[in-house]
């Protein structure tokens, strides 16, 4: 194995993070335990997607912005990527979009789960 391999290895298994699934911790809400980034935003699914298919743009993924994965990442366990019609791409679990709502301003918020009929925390 040459030294630019070894070395292009160490610096991926140092930083882990470009290539890993994401920072998803389960929280306790009042709604009960919900899926949340590693700041404890609280993460929901829409139930007008498809599974590894997103149906929010425009307006809609204003006030839902999606969960983004960083370049690079994969897949892993219940957590896939979606790409979406724009080319970026965002996570999804057990093939569900995972998003935020912009009306949860802290940490735990889960002001987002009921809107319209369609929107869910997400659940671990």
């Amino acid at each position: 194995m040459s030294c630019v391999a070894l070395a292009a290895g160490a610096l991926f298994a140092a930083t882990g993070l470009a290539f890993a699934a994401p920072d998803v911790t389960t929280i306790e809400t009042d709604l009960g335990p919900v899926l949340a980034d590693a700041e404890g935003m609280v993460l929901y699914t829409f139930r007008n997607d498809e599974e590894g298919v997103s149906n929010c743009y425009d307006q809609c993924a204003v006030n839902w912005p999606p969960f983004y994965a960083e370049e690079g990442a994969m897949a892993e366990g219940a957590y896939t990527l979606v790409e979406r019609n724009d080319g970026t791409v965002m996570w999804a679990k057990d093939g569900m979009p995972l998003y935020y709502w912009i009306n949860d301003t802290e940490p735990g918020m889960t002001s987002g789960d009921g809107v319209g009929g369609v929107w869910d925390v997400a659940r671990p």
